[in-house]
């Protein structure tokens, strides 16, 4: 008997509905109205009966029912056995961005390590192209990067946000001809200068393009750098006028190493996706996820304050509710049951660092780094 038939089963039981079942499984109502039919045609009865409201159990299908719950429950504790013993022992291979590196992810592999201390734990910093390459050719079994991705061996799920910001050195609109610090920068403007930006084709890099030109610009100075800790320094240096996310950069200006600058213009929040293959297993990866979630909450709680005195920030998260964390929380656990590959659907309500707009802009393109 195949056990996502009796999942499928028990959702339609619960949710009294074959469509709110396909929504909650990530399949069809024709899937979910086939995998009915074949399990009745193998326990010979008849599971459901249709009313006004939806479908409601028959007799035999209310034995079913409290049998299949069973069975799903005693699989949940098999799979979590089997889980906690492959992190208990052997290596787990994780890739990162750089970005991720500078912020949540060192707090993530130190919870691992306290967690699971005879796990070998091997870490990968690379472009988010090539940690996904690296994903689907099995040579990484969980991914940290930039994009939900739309393929059918891999899952994925949305964990954090993190708002962009314009970032300069302490001096830059004298050196600039921008006028008055206190006055808000166009981009044109900034377009006039160079713009440090991440690795050439990378989703920040992307996003960037677009927004220069949505306004027409056609001519920008752009330098590509596929290193976080190389960006500051060359932003501190005056090479150029820096778009990142304001928290990677929260010591340094508070220390007036580097400065905000008021550009509204900013890309969208760069997001942080967990991602692993379908094929595998999904109770370590879902383990890991519950980590992760943890560690970026943590990361989200403390940034406040900081930002708050960095940035001139007043209020909360920007997030949709404080606890958004466990809502990513509650979507991992549900990645865990063996349904079909999660997408952009899977994470509503990402955690995401308050922002404020204060920014610069720079396209010649020169190329610092790789993707």
């Amino acid at each position: 008997m195949n056990l996502r038939f009796l999942e499928t089963f028990i959702w339609v039981a619960r949710l009294r509905s074959f469509s709110l079942a396909a929504d909650k499984l990530h399949s069809t109502q024709a899937a979910i109205s086939s995998r009915i039919s074949v399990l009745e045609q193998e326990l010979d009865a008849k599971l459901f009966i249709r009313d006004p409201k939806g479908v409601v159990l028959t007799r035999e299908g209310e034995r079913v029912l409290h049998y299949a719950e069973h069975i799903a429950e005693t699989m949940t504790r098999l799979r979590t056995s089997i889980r906690d013993e492959k992190l208990a022992f052997g290596t787990i291979r994780i890739g990162a961005m750089d970005s991720a590196v500078h912020s949540w992810f060192i707090d993530f592999v130190t919870d691992v390590t306290r967690l699971y201390p005879n796990l070998d734990i091997e870490v990968t910093v690379d472009t988010a192209l090539n940690l996904n390459e690296q994903l689907r050719r099995g040579m990484l079994d969980m991914v940290f990067q930039t994009d939900l991705l739309r393929d059918e061996t891999i899952r994925s799920i949305e964990l954090l946000q993190l708002p962009y910001g314009w970032i300069s050195a302490p001096e830059p609109l004298a050196a600039l001809q921008l006028g008055d610090a206190a006055a808000p920068v166009t981009l044109r403007s900034l377009a006039r200068g160079r713009i440090i930006t991440f690795s050439r084709h990378s989703r920040p890099h992307q996003d960037l393009m677009r927004m220069l030109e949505a306004q027409g610009i056609s001519e920008a100075w752009i330098s590509c750098v596929n290193s976080v800790a190389a960006m500051t320094k060359l932003t501190h240096d005056g090479f150029g006028v820096a778009v990142m996310p304001l928290a990677l950069v929260q010591n340094l200006v508070l220390d007036g190493s580097l400065q905000v600058i008021n550009c509204p213009d900013v890309p969208p929040p760069m997001p942080f996706v967990a991602a692993w293959r379908s094929s595998v297993e999904v109770a370590w990866p879902q383990r890991l996820i519950e980590i992760a979630t943890e560690a970026v909450g943590k990361y989200v709680d403390g940034l406040q304050s900081a930002m708050d005195r960095s940035f001139g920030l007043r209020g909360g998260m920007a997030a949709p509710e404080r606890c958004a964390a466990y809502a990513v929380h509650r979507e991992a656990k549900d990645a865990a049951q063996p349904t079909p590959r999660r997408d952009a659907a899977a994470t509503k309500a990402p955690r995401t660092a308050a922002s404020r707009t204060d920014g610069l802009v720079t396209t010649p393109e020169t190329d610092t780094g790789s993707d």
